[in-house]
C-alpha cells in the first residue's frame, strides 16, 4: 500500500511538473505575443506621426528616452487606472453602512405568538432557603434496646426486619448475676419474716410485762430494717428485668431461674440486631434497636449564617431523589437553640408522614424551606436568561422591537427572583418567549 502511493505521488509530482513547464511556455509565448502587438503598434503610430505630424514626430524623438519610455507604458498604467476606478479605490465618500445594536432584537409575525408581554409589579415575596439534608429515625419512637444483667445469650427470637409489639420478648440471657440476686431476694424475704415473727412475739410478752420496752422497739426496728431490704432486693430484680408477676411466683414458690428476657419497649420494626447466640453482654451493650418507621424526621444543618431565617411552622418542601425526586410538604417542627462549634451550624427538623413504608432512615433529602413573605419588586425566572454570569431581561419598546438588559436579582423563590437593580415598576418585559428573543438576536447580528 506505501509503494503504491509512493508511486501515485511520484506520477502526480511528474504530471504536475510537465504540465507547468507547458504552461510557462504559453504564458512566455503570450507575453512576447503582446510585447510584439505593442512594439509594432508603437512603431506605426510614430511613422504615422512621421507622415501626418511631422513636427510632433520630430519633438518626440528630441525627447530624452526616459520620456519616450515612459509613453511605451502609458497604455498600462491607463489600464491600472481604469481597474482601480472599477472598484471605487478612489471614491472619497463611501457609503456608511448601518450597524444593527448587539442588544437589539426585531421580532417577525412567528416569533411574536411565542412570546408573552407583562409588567414588572412589586408583589409578596416568598424566598426558598435550600439546605441539604437527610433522612433519619424519629426518636420519640425509637428504642435501643439492652441487656439488663451480665449474662451469656442462650436464645434469640427476633430478627431484623421483624415487627413486634410492646412487651415481646427478643432474647434470652442466662445469668448468674440474676441468680445471685434472686437468692438475695429470697434470703430477704425469709429475714423479714423472721424479724416480723421476732417483733409480734415481743408485742406479746412486753404485754405481759415480761420484757423492757427498749427489748420490744428493738425487735420492731429489726423488723422495720428487714423490710426495707427486702423491698430494696425487689426493687433490683425489677431493675434486672423480672417483672412483679415473675417475682411474686419466685417468692411463693422459691424457684430460682438463671434466665433472663430482653423486652421490647416499645412497638415497631427491629432495625438492628447486634447480639448472636453465646455471646456474653453486660447491660451498657445495646442488642436491639426497635423503632417506628411510621413517621420520620427530616434534618438538616443550617449555616448559622441563615439561621434566622428559619422558624418553627415555616412552611418545608422536602425533596427525595432517591424516589424520583418525589417532594413533600411539610412545615419546620424544630429548631435548634444553640450552634454547633466545630460545624458552625444550626439543626433543623421536620416530621415525615411515612404510612407506605416507601421512605428509608440514611436516605439523602433538600429541604425547601420557605421564608417569611415581604414586598419586592419581582420577575418571573421565565423571563430571565443568563450569558457570562450575568442575568438579563428583554425589555419591550415597541410592538416591533424588545432590547436585552442587564439586571441584578436576587436568590429565586416560587419561580419568582426579586429586582435589585435595573427595572422600575411598571415597565413591559417578555415575561415568556425570552430564550426565543435571545436566538434570534444571535441570528440577526450574525446576518443569518
Amino acid at each position: 500500500m506505501k509503494q503504491e502511493f509512493t508511486e501515485m505521488m511520484t506520477k502526480s509530482k511528474e504530471l504536475y511538473s510537465r504540465y507547468m513547464a507547458i504552461a510557462k511556455v504559453y504564458v512566455q509565448e503570450w507575453v512576447a505575443a503582446v510585447i510584439k502587438a505593442q512594439n509594432d503598434l508603437y512603431v506605426l503610430t510614430h511613422e504615422w506621426f512621421s507622415t501626418h505630424l511631422p513636427r510632433v514626430a520630430q519633438q518626440y524623438d528630441k525627447t530624452p528616452p526616459w520620456t519616450q519610455k515612459g509613453l511605451f507604458y502609458l497604455p498600462w498604467f491607463c489600464l491600472f487606472l481604469i481597474i482601480l476606478n472599477y472598484f471605487n479605490v478612489f471614491d472619497r465618500s463611501p457609503t456608511i453602512k448601518s450597524v444593527q445594536d448587539p442588544n437589539v432584537v426585531i421580532v417577525n409575525d412567528d416569533l411574536r405568538n411565542m412570546i408573552t408581554d407583562g409588567e414588572v409589579y412589586t408583589g409578596s415575596f416568598v424566598e426558598e432557603l435550600r439546605a441539604s439534608g437527610r433522612v433519619d429515625f424519629n426518636e420519640m419512637f425509637l428504642s435501643r434496646i439492652g441487656a439488663n444483667v451480665t449474662g451469656r445469650v442462650s436464645d434469640i427470637l427476633a430478627v431484623p426486619g421483624q415487627k413486634v409489639k410492646q412487651g415481646d420478648i427478643l432474647a434470652k440471657i442466662t445469668s448468674t448475676e440474676l441468680t445471685q440476686s434472686q437468692l438475695s431476694f429470697l434470703k430477704a424475704k425469709s429475714a423479714s419474716q423472721l424479724a416480723d415473727q421476732a417483733a409480734n412475739r415481743a408485742r406479746i410478752l412486753y404485754k405481759e410485762d415480761v420484757i423492757a420496752l427498749a427489748e420490744l422497739q428493738k425487735r420492731e426496728a429489726e423488723a422495720s430494717s428487714a423490710k426495707a431490704e427486702y423491698r430494696a432486693a425487689n426493687d433490683q430484680l425489677r431493675v434486672q428485668g423480672m417483672d412483679q408477676p415473675s417475682i411474686d411466683r419466685l417468692a411463693k414458690s422459691g424457684v430460682i431461674e438463671s434466665t433472663n428476657n430482653v423486652i421490647a419497649s416499645i412497638p415497631g420494626e427491629i432495625v438492628e440486631r447486634k447480639i448472636n447466640k453465646g455471646q456474653v453482654v453486660q447491660p451498657a451493650d445495646a442488642l436491639f434497636t426497635v423503632a417506628d418507621l411510621n413517621t420520620l424526621w427530616a434534618v438538616s444543618e443550617i449555616p448559622e449564617s441563615n439561621s434566622y431565617l428559619i422558624h418553627k411552622g415555616q412552611n418545608v418542601n422536602l425533596i427525595i431523589p432517591a424516589l424520583r425526586n418525589a417532594e413533600i410538604q411539610g412545615v419546620v417542627a424544630h429548631v435548634d437553640s444553640i450552634v454547633n462549634p466545630q460545624t458552625r451550624t444550626v439543626v433543623v427538623r421536620m416530621e415525615v408522614p411515612n404510612k407506605d413504608g416507601l421512605i428509608k432512615p440514611g436516605m439523602l433529602a433538600t429541604m425547601m424551606i420557605e421564608s417569611q413573605p415581604t414586598e419586592k419588586l419581582l420577575v418571573p425566572t421565565s423571563a430571565i436568561i443568563r450569558e457570562d454570569n450575568n442575568d438579563y431581561v428583554f425589555v419591550k419598546e415597541d410592538d416591533e422591537t424588545y432590547r436585552m438588559m442587564a439586571v441584578k436579582l436576587g436568590p429565586e423563590g416560587k419561580g419568582y427572583r426579586p429586582v435589585i437593580s435595573g427595572l422600575k415598576e411598571g415597565q413591559n418585559i417578555a415575561v415568556n418567549g425570552a430564550f426565543h428573543l435571545n436566538s434570534e438576536r444571535k441570528r440577526q447580528l450574525s446576518g443569518g
